[in-house]
């Protein structure tokens, strides 16, 4: 079991949609944190290693599409 999870699921904008992705790709790009927006005014502070493992993967199954963008990484420091 997870120490701690949070999935969140909900119908965005596209300009909603690039807030998460720019804030993930500032954190990347920056200085390693990111604070992603929770809903109701919240966030999650995550700090980002130099180097993560990454998923992409693009699912078509007639007229619905999914994209999927995974990272992850150990906190051991292993």
């Amino acid at each position: 079991m997870a120490d701690v999870s949070y999935e969140r699921k909900k119908n965005l904008s596209r300009e909603e949609a690039a807030v998460w992705l720019t804030a993930l790709a500032k954190g990347f790009a920056g200085d390693g944190t990111v604070d992603l927006p929770v809903g109701g005014g919240g966030t999650m502070s995550l700090t980002l290693p130099e180097q993560v493992r990454a998923e992409f993967e693009v699912e078509v199954d007639g007229d619905q599409v999914e994209i999927e963008i995974e990272f992850s990484w150990s906190t051991s420091g292993e």
